[in-house]
């Protein structure tokens, strides 16, 4: 039996005119989505190569799974006038950055025990370099008390054409874009202990390494 499509209209109508728009500017390819579920909780954890992974990863998960994804994101874009009202409207999670926002980790553990899916870049922000930086322990504390498994995603492509420095209109025009999905990561440890949580995080950034090379040979493939 399909589950029930549980994207609004809005989400629905802005998430096909997003894919549109990747798939023109971009050579869109995706692999292992099937492992998004089709309903009931997860979070979506990825690497943080540029200021569109979000949308993108959204509207990757919107088409091929009918689902939809409430990231963490940095409480200043809310204070942003389009970027802000979009990002209250879709119902995602303000984050204070610098510091541990209890809150932002609160609302996210309440959205997953509500078998929805929530999205996070464990390194904290966009990274122009070529490997991960070290994940941030938000991702364990989410996943261990809500006690939901982590989904590993690598995004490869999205810095050819907005890296950290800003929007980049030059050529190749259309170049690869790849987003991968790899297999759960089950929780394992208690969100209170403080080993548990870095060898959590750890295996997660694991992941997260291996679906990046994925998503850079899928990229690179002719």
């Amino acid at each position: 039996m399909r589950a029930r499509d549980e994207r609004g209209l809005l989400w629905r109508l802005c998430s096909r005119l997003v894919w549109a728009g990747l798939r023109l500017a971009f050579r869109l390819r995706t692999a292992g989505t099937s492992f998004v579920p089709s309903s009931g909780p997860a979070v979506l954890a990825a690497n943080h190569v540029s200021a569109l992974d979000g949308v993108a990863l959204a509207a990757v998960v919107s088409e091929r799974r009918r689902r939809v994804v409430r990231f963490l994101v940095a409480a200043e874009f809310f204070r942003r006038r389009a970027v802000g009202w979009a990002l209250r409207r879709f119902r995602q999670i303000p984050v204070r950055r610098g510091a541990r926002d209890v809150g932002a980790l609160e609302e996210a553990v309440s959205t997953v025990r509500r078998g929805a899916l929530a999205g996070i870049f464990p390194e904290g922000t966009v990274n122009p370099g070529a490997g991960l930086l070290p994940g941030r322990p938000g991702v364990a504390r989410i996943a261990l008390a809500a006690h939901v498994p982590v989904l590993p995603v690598g995004i490869w492509g999205t810095q050819l054409r907005w890296p950290r420095s800003g929007l980049h209109l030059r050529r190749p025009w259309r170049p690869p874009l790849s987003v991968v999905v790899g297999p759960p990561i089950e929780p394992q440890g208690d969100p209170t202990v403080e080993a548990d949580v870095a060898a959590f995080v750890g295996r997660v950034m694991d992941g997260i390494a291996r679906q990046v090379e994925a998503a850079r040979a899928l990229a690179e493939a002719r």
